[in-house]
C-alpha cells in the first residue's frame, strides 16, 4: 500500500510499505469478514469493477506509480488493507475482538464514494465515504482513499463508535474533541509506527556521513521541528481540506493552563488539536529520551538506523497505550483529564515500573502544560483509585459476571449502595467484554471490561430538585436527559478492581446542561454527524464534477 500519501516519496518514487493484515479467503471487492469496499461513485454514477484478489498475491507489487494512481483496484486494495491494519491494531491493544457500532459485522467502504473534498465515517449508512477532488494544479485527482492518515482517522471514528457507542451523544466539550482529536493520534501515530515513513522524514545530519545525524539535532524541540513538522508539510498541501492540517496546528500551538478555558477552542476540532498536541509532546519527549542513551555520551553523533527505528518503536508503544486506555474510560461524559487517568492506569496495570523511558511521568507532563490534570479522585501518581467499598459476590456466578450483561446488572443491582447506581434512573449494561492482554514479561494480564450507563429524565422545571438550574433557552416543559453510567474492570476472578465512574446526578451534570444550552442544542435540528463535522473541517475549495479519471 502507499505509506502515507503519494506527496511522501524517496528517490522520487512514491513511498510504499507492506503490511500485515488479519487472514482471511477474500470476496472480490475485496470484501472480508469485517471490512467490505463497495466501489460506487455517486457523482458519476459508476460502480466499479471490484479487485479479486484470488490465491495469486499482490497483483500491484511490481506496479509503477503512474499505474498505483491510475488504477481504480489498487484504490480498493489500499483502503481495504488500511481498514484492516488499523482493526488489527485496535485489537491487539486491547487483547480481543473490537465490533463496530452496526447492525451487522462488516464496515463498507467506498473509495470513490463522490466528488468533494471530504472523507467521513458514517454511522447511518454503516460505512466510510472517502471522497476524491481536483488538484489545485488541474492536473488529475486527490484520492483521500491513497491517504493512510486519513483512512485511518474514518477507521478510528468507526472503532471508537464501537467500542464507546454514547461518545456521540451531545455531552461536554471535550467529548466532542476528544472523537476528532482520538482519531487524530490514530492516524498520525500509525503513520509515523512505519520505519519507511521516518527514514524518509529524519534529516541527515549534514556531517558528510548519511549514516548517522548529530546529537544537536536531535533534542525534543528538534524533532518536533524538523521530523513532526515534516510530516506536517507531507500531510498538508492537496489534502487540508480534508484532514485541517491537524498536525501542523497542533504542533505550533503555544503550552498555556487557560488554553481549554479560551472561547476559541470550544469548537471540537480546534479543541482536539489541544488532545493531539498533548499526546504528541510526550511522544518527542520519549523519543528524545531514547535516543540520548544511543552510543556513547561522548560521540557527537548518532546512528541514523537507531534513530529511525526508536521512534517508529516508540510510535508504536504510545499508540498502543492510548487505544489500550480507552477501556479505561467513563462510558460517557468524558473529559481530557478522565483519559489522562486511564492511559496512567492502563499503563501501570501492565508496566508497574515506569523507569526505562518514563511514559506515565512526559504524558503527565506533556498534558499538565495544557492545564489537563487527572482528577481529583486519582491518586497522586494520575491513577485511578482501585476500588476498596465493600461488595457482594455471593449472588453471582464467576463465569457469567465474564460475558453475560444480565449477571452484571445483576451485580450491579446488588451493590447499588456502594457502587451509587441511581435506583431511579434507567439503567442498562451496553457490553461485558473480556480480554487477555501481555506484559513486557511475558505474563498475561485477564480482565473483563463491563459499561453501563444510567439515563434519569426530567422537565425542567424539576431540575430545581435535584440542584440544577434550568440552563438558558430550556422551558419548564421541555425534557432534559441527564447522563450517568460507570466502566467496571473485573479481574480474573471477577473481582472488581476498578468502579470508573460519572455519576447521574454529578456536578458536570450542570457545566453539560450549561455548555449545550449555550450550543443551541435544545432547539430543534442542532445535532451534527460526523459528515458534517468533517465539512466544517473543510477549508473553502471549488471543486468541479469531473465525468471520469
Amino acid at each position: 500500500m502507499i505509506a502515507q500519501d503519494p506527496l511522501l516519496t524517496a528517490g522520487g518514487v512514491i513511498l510504499r510499505s507492506a503490511v500485515e493484515v488479519p487472514s482471511e479467503t477474500l470476496a472480490p471487492g475485496p470484501c472480508g469478514y469485517r471490512a467490505c469496499v463497495i466501489d460506487y461513485d455517486a457523482t458519476t454514477d459508476t460502480l466499479y469493477a471490484p479487485l479479486d484478489l484470488g490465491p495469486h498475491g499482490d497483483p500491484f507489487e511490481q506496479a509503477s506509480d503512474d499505474e498505483l494512481l491510475a488504477d481504480p483496484q489498487f484504490h480498493q486494495q489500499n483502503v481495504y488493507a488500511l481498514v484492516m491494519c488499523t482493526l488489527a491494531r485496535f485489537e491487539f491493544a486491547l487483547g480481543r475482538r473490537v465490533p463496530w457500532s452496526l447492525r451487522g459485522h462488516q464496515l463498507k467502504i467506498a473509495p470513490h464514494a463522490f466528488s468533494q473534498a471530504n472523507a467521513f465515517y458514517s454511522e447511518r449508512d454503516e460505512s466510510l465515504m472517502l471522497g476524491y477532488f481536483p488538484r489545485s494544479s488541474g492536473k488529475g485527482n486527490v484520492f483521500s482513499c491513497l491517504s493512510h492518515d486519513v483512512v485511518a482517522h474514518e477507521t478510528a471514528h468507526a472503532l471508537v463508535d464501537g467500542l464507546r457507542t454514547r461518545y456521540t451523544d451531545p455531552s461536554s466539550p471535550d467529548q466532542a474533541a476528544f472523537h476528532e482529536g482520538f482519531a487524530d493520534v490514530v492516524a498520525l501515530l500509525s503513520v509515523f509506527a512505519q520505519e519507511p515513513v521516518v527514514e524518509a522524514l529524519v534529516p541527515h545530519g549534514g556531517n558528510g556521513d548519511a549514516r548517522t545525524i548529530k546529537r544537536t539535532e536531535l533534542t525534543a524541540e528538534a524533532l518536533r521541528q524538523s521530523t513532526l513538522f515534516g510530516l506536517a508539510e507531507q500531510m498538508g498541501e492537496e489534502m487540508q481540506g480534508i484532514r485541517g492540517q491537524p498536525l501542523r496546528h497542533s504542533l505550533g500551538l503555544a503550552r498555556a493552563q487557560d488554553i481549554l478555558s479560551r472561547a476559541d477552542f470550544v469548537e471540537p476540532h480546534r479543541r482536539g488539536e489541544v488532545f493531539v498536541a498533548a499526546v504528541l509532546g510526550a511522544f518527542v519527549e520519549v523519543w528524545a529520551l531514547r535516543i540520548a542513551g544511543l552510543g556513547t555520551r561522548e560521540a557527537r553523533s548518532v546512528d541514523r538506523s537507531a534513530v529511525v527505528e526508536a521512534g517508529a518503536d516508540i510510535a508504536d508503544h504510545l499508540l498502543t497505550l492510548c487505544i489500550r486506555a480507552l477501556d479505561y474510560t467513563p462510558p460517557v461524559d468524558l473529559q481530557f483529564s478522565d483519559f489522562l487517568a486511564a492511559v496512567l492506569t492502563a499503563d501501570a496495570e501492565l508496566f508497574p515500573d515506569d523507569g526505562k523511558y518514563e511514559f506515565r511521568h512526559h504524558l503527565r507532563e506533556s498534558f499538565g502544560l495544557f492545564g489537563i490534570h487527572p482528577p481529583a479522585t486519582a491518586t497522586q501518581e494520575g491513577l485511578w483509585l482501585p476500588t476498596a467499598c465493600v461488595l457482594h459476590y455471593d449472588r453471582n456466578h464467576v463465569e457469567p459476571l465474564q460475558r453475560d450483561r444480565d449477571e452484571v446488572f445483576r451485580f450491579l443491582w446488588e451493590n447499588r449502595v456502594a457502587l451509587e447506581v441511581d435506583p431511579t434512573a434507567y439503567c442498562e449494561v451496553l457490553s461485558v467484554r473480556p480480554c487477555i492482554r501481555q506484559g513486557r514479561d511475558g505474563f498475561f494480564l485477564r480482565e473483563t471490561v463491563a459499561e453501563y450507563v444510567e439515563i434519569l429524565r426530567l422537565h425542567g422545571r424539576e431540575l430545581g430538585g435535584i440542584g440544577l438550574r434550568v440552563p438558558g433557552g430550556v422551558a419548564a416543559g421541555d425534557e432534559v436527559s441527564l447522563y450517568g453510567g460507570g466502566t467496571l474492570i473485573f479481574d480474573e476472578f471477577s473481582r472488581l478492581k476498578f468502579h470508573i465512574k460519572n455519576n447521574v446526578r454529578s456536578r458536570r451534570q450542570q457545566e453539560r446542561l450549561d455548555y449545550l444550552a449555550a450550543c443551541g442544542f435544545f432547539h430543534p435540528g442542532s445535532r451534527r454527524s460526523f459528515a458534517e463535522l468533517h465539512l466544517q473541517r473543510a477549508t473553502a475549495m471549488t471543486t468541479r464534477m469531473p465525468q471520469s479519471w
